[in-house]
C-alpha cells in the first residue's frame, strides 16, 4: 500500500482537531508523537482504547511524548464523544478521509455505509525529527 511509512517524515499537514486547527509539526515541535487513528466516535472498541490512552496522559506528559488521535467524524462529534472518554488529547477530524490516505492509517478493506475507506487501527511514532520510527 503507497503510503507513509517508517523512515519517512509525517507531512506538515494542516488539520482541524476538537482542541483547535494546527499544522502537524507545529504539534509535533520536538517531541516524540504518538498518533493513532481509529475508524469512528462512540464505537466500543475505539472508545476503550482512546479512554485508556487518555488514562495514560499523566504518563506520557512525564516523558514529554505527546498524543494525537485521529477519527473520521467531524469536530462537533469529537466534542460529544469527549464525554464518553475523558480523553485529553487533540482528536484530528477527517470527514473527507484525505488525512488517513496521506498517513497510511486507511483499512484497504473496510468501507461504511457509503463506500468509503475507513481508517485503520493504526498509530505512527514519530520522532522528534518529525520521521515514522
Amino acid at each position: 500500500m503507497p503510503g507513509l511509512t517508517i523512515g519517512d517524515s509525517v507531512p506538515n499537514l494542516q488539520v482541524q482537531t476538537n482542541q483547535g486547527n494546527f499544522k502537524l509539526h507545529d504539534f509535533i515541535g520536538d517531541n516524540w508523537t504518538i498518533i493513532f487513528s481509529h475508524p469512528g466516535d462512540f464505537t466500543p472498541v475505539c472508545t476503550t482504547e482512546l479512554g485508556k490512552m487518555a488514562a495514560y496522559v499523566p504518563e506520557f506528559d512525564k516523558r514529554e511524548v505527546k498524543l494525537l488521535g485521529l477519527s473520521c467524524d467531524d469536530v462537533k462529534s469529537h466534542n460529544e464523544w469527549i464525554k464518553d472518554i475523558e480523553a485529553y488529547t487533540p482528536i484530528i477530524a477527517d470527514p473527507n478521509r484525505e488525512i488517513i490516505k496521506q498517513l497510511n492509517m486507511v483499512d484497504p478493506d473496510e468501507k461504511d455505509s457509503s463506500g468509503k475507506q475507513l481508517p485503520s487501527r493504526a498509530l505512527h511514532i514519530v520522532g522528534p525529527d518529525h520521521q515514522v520510527q
